[in-house]
């Protein structure tokens, strides 16, 4: 890897995707913890698993990092 070329470090659909289903989970649960509703808590759980398995169903489905349905873009 030379000095000019980037790793992507997640910049992808699938990455992004991901993150977004697992921050979502996180406030949630964060919000049941403190309003003590303990199967909201545990639903987002659940909902922390779906997020990881939806991002590597993605990224088999070809929306990871150098998947062949991404395109790259130029940081420039």
């Amino acid at each position: 890897m030379s000095a000019g070329s980037v790793a992507g470090h997640g910049n992808s659909p699938a990455a992004w995707t991901t993150v977004i289903i697992m921050v979502v989970a996180f406030i949630i649960g964060t919000f049941a913890f403190c309003l003590v509703v303990p199967w909201l808590v545990w639903a987002s759980a659940g909902l922390l698993l779906v997020g990881a398995i939806v991002g590597l169903i993605l990224k088999a489905a070809g929306y990871g990092v150098g998947g062949d349905k991404v395109t790259p873009s130029s940081h420039s």
